[in-house]
């Protein structure tokens, strides 16, 4: 596993990092057990960077990691924590909250809840329409001088934010969708980030499970699944989206490789400043995904990829038109 600097600001951070959202929301039921195990694997295998979000089961995923890191140490992981997205008991996103007094509340829980003293990279999960960014910055750049929090990074906003944002403070990556069905990025918050020397941390980059070779049409998203409801997922989108999943199998065939590991690689060829987060529940996986990293892609077999997944080729948004609206990154 090699690592670098993530952005112009930030720590030296795995190439790949895992993502932990998975194993307790959006996804239906997981395993504690396989959890746990997962992300011991993830260490094993040099994996740094690990990812969550104070609303992800509403705090469980927090009280997760704490209890797979608990006989860890420290500076062999890196958290990246997400907050300010609102929850009911029904589980429901009520809103976001980015003032600066519920930032130091929200920070507060989060260190608890993971049992750390703090967080290397802190983030506004989207921008909130009624706290200009430089004062959720700010607030945020008061907790990295009281060394509560290493590093400020963003999610899901757009160019003009992110420099609002790095005018205020030194922004080390922003978190982001990036999948080869979802590059809505490179027109302009993409090289915006490599003017400011912004990293990237990609989510999505199997989009969901949509083109890791491993969703079927038949395959139901049980419990509380975002894919029941993700415009993507839908009728004759998700027809037309496991086609371009299927080509892309085609292209991995030959390169021998699994379409996961295709899809993965070329997200990670795409810049030195760009790191794909593995949003893996179980141990296999997790060893499929860290697989790609041995995945050399060629000229020819970047254009064989292009040509089994245009640019602009899905079909459907990647949220929900309710969540769509929330996504400065979008507009």
């Amino acid at each position: 596993m090699q690592t670098r600097k993530l952005g112009r600001t930030g720590p030296e951070v795995s190439q790949v990092g895992l993502g932990a959202m998975g194993m307790s929301d959006m996804y239906g039921p997981a395993d504690r057990t396989e959890s746990i195990a997962t992300v011991h694997a993830a260490l094993d295998a040099g994996v740094t960077l690990i990812d969550t979000g104070d609303f992800y089961g509403s705090g469980h995923n927090e009280m997760l990691l704490a209890e797979a890191l608990q006989d860890v140490a420290r500076d062999r992981y890196q958290l990246s924590v997400k907050f300010g997205g609102l929850r009911g008991p029904d589980g429901q996103f009520i809103g976001y909250d980015c003032r600066p007094k519920a930032i130091k509340n929200f920070l507060t829980m989060s260190l608890r809840r993971l049992r750390v003293d703090h967080l290397d990279i802190y983030r506004p999960s989207r921008l909130d329409p009624e706290v200009p960014i430089e004062d959720t910055i700010g607030a945020i750049g008061e907790m990295v001088q009281a060394g509560y929090v290493r590093h400020i990074g963003l999610s899901e906003v757009g160019a003009e934010t992110i420099r609002k944002a790095a005018a205020t403070h030194d922004i080390c990556d922003l978190q982001i969708e990036y999948s080869l069905i979802s590059r809505g990025i490179e027109a302009a918050i993409l090289p915006t980030c490599r003017e400011l020397g912004i990293g990237i941390t990609a989510y999505g980059v199997l989009a969901r499970g949509l083109i890791s070779g491993h969703w079927s049409k038949d395959r139901p998203a049980a419990g509380r699944d975002i894919r029941g409801f993700s415009p993507r997922f839908q009728g004759e989108n998700l027809d037309h989206n496991l086609a371009l999943a299927e080509a892309l199998g085609r292209v991995a065939a030959d390169k021998g490789v699994t379409t996961a590991q295709l899809a993965i690689a070329w997200v990670a060829a795409r810049g030195d400043e760009i790191f794909p987060l593995i949003g893996a529940r179980k141990r296999e996986r997790l060893a499929e995904a860290l697989g790609a990293l041995n995945a050399a892609l060629t000229p020819a077999d970047l254009a064989a990829i292009e040509a089994a997944a245009p640019k602009g080729a899905a079909r459907g948004d990647r949220y929900p038109t309710a969540l769509m609206v929330h996504l400065d990154s979008e507009k």
